[in-house]
C-alpha cells in the first residue's frame, strides 16, 4: 500500500520502525502498547495510531528524551539517511559522556563505618587468641 492510498497517514508503530528509532516493529508495537510514546501531548496506548506530517512524538531512548516532528510518512524501510529525511529532531541537547563520567568520578564515596562488616584478619585472630583457637 502506497501513500497516495492511504492518504499521507501510517500506523505510528511502523513509522518509528521506518525512521529507525526501533530496531524491529514488534518492538515499536510494545513501546506504544506500554504507553512510552506520547502523540502530540496525548499518551499512545495502541500502535494502530496513525501519524501524519506534522505530529510531534516524545519517547525516551534510553536515557535521552527524544522530541520528534513528522516530516513525511515514509513508504519502507530504508537506509539511515533516508530514515533521517522523515522527521526534524527537537530534541534537547544530550550530555557528553565525559561530563557524566567525571560526574559519578567526583560523587562522594560511601565510608563504612569502622567495626562494621565483615572483621579483618587480625580482628579475626585476636578473637581466636580469646576463645582459645590458636
Amino acid at each position: 500500500m502506497t501513500i497516495d492510498q492511504t492518504g499521507g497517514k501510517v500506523r505510528i508503530d511502523k513509522w518509528l520502525w521506518y525512521a529507525r528509532f526501533y530496531k524491529t516493529r514488534s518492538l515499536a508495537s510494545k513501546a506504544c502498547q506500554s504507553g512510552h510514546i506520547v502523540l502530540n501531548g496525548q499518551s499512545v496506548s495502541k500502535a494502530s495510531v496513525t501519524v501524519v506530517a506534522g505530529d510531534r512524538l516524545q519517547f525516551f531512548q534510553g536515557p535521552h528524551l527524544r522530541v520528534i516532528e513528522v516530516v513525511a510518512p515514509g513508504e519502507r524501510r530504508g537506509p539511515a539517511p533516508e530514515a533521517q529525511l522523515l522527521y526534524v529532531d527537537h530534541s534537547p541537547p544530550r550530555v557528553a559522556k565525559k561530563e557524566v563520567a567525571s560526574d559519578i568520578r567526583t560523587a562522594p564515596i560511601a565510608e563504612r563505618e569502622a567495626g562494621s562488616g565483615r572483621p579483618t584478619k587480625a580482628e579475626r585472630r585476636a578473637t581466636d587468641r580469646l576463645r582459645g583457637d590458636e
